[in-house]
């Protein structure tokens, strides 16, 4: 299994943060590539939601169901087509990031760990003479600009200001 897991810090409580976690279908609003997202459930264990994405001639919808909740600090879910994949939101206090004029901080944390083995070839429809190879060495790049972009997006609207981010990507099994 590989695992990757990006966080950052966010100046307010956790539960503001899990409560903006829980509205899973308003993510598409902060992404250039998530095109809308169908959630069917109220959030809780069981829920589902479609993440339809599309970039240049390509577009995918990836099926997630939440396996667990413990409000107001974790969100365990995994992919239930394509792929073998799980993972969490974790929202913990994090008062040594906090500077001296912010009441309160909380490090966000999403964790992914998956097979790449186990992913569908026909889970994309690739445009004649386009390999999956190529695919994914163009996505790469797009994927840690579009990760500090949303985070970017989704910490504006949290603190009700605009900052500069510190976004830490972690791969590996260290990554914890």
């Amino acid at each position: 299994m590989d695992e990757v897991e990006v966080s950052t810090v966010v100046y307010v409580p956790p539960e503001e943060i899990y409560d903006f976690l829980l509205d899973f279908p308003g993510y598409a609003r902060y992404s250039e590539y998530l095109d809308h997202v169908e959630q069917d459930g109220d959030g809780t264990p069981g829920t589902t939601y479609d993440l339809v994405f599309s970039w240049w001639k390509l577009s995918y919808t990836a099926r997630s169901e939440v396996t667990d909740v413990s409000p107001p600090t974790e969100i365990d879910w995994r992919l239930v087509k394509d792929i073998d994949a799980q993972g969490h939101w974790r929202v913990e206090p994090d008062p040594d990031d906090a500077p001296a004029d912010v009441d309160t901080a909380s490090r966000v944390r999403l964790r992914i760990t998956f097979d790449p083995d186990s992913a569908s070839s026909n889970a994309v429809d690739l445009p004649r003479l386009v390999s999956m190879d190529w695919v994914i060495e163009k996505v790469k790049p797009l994927i840690r600009k579009e990760a500090t972009r949303i985070v970017e997006r989704v910490v504006k609207d949290l603190e009700g200001r605009e900052r500069d981010v510190d976004l830490r990507i972690h791969t590996g099994p260290d990554s914890v």
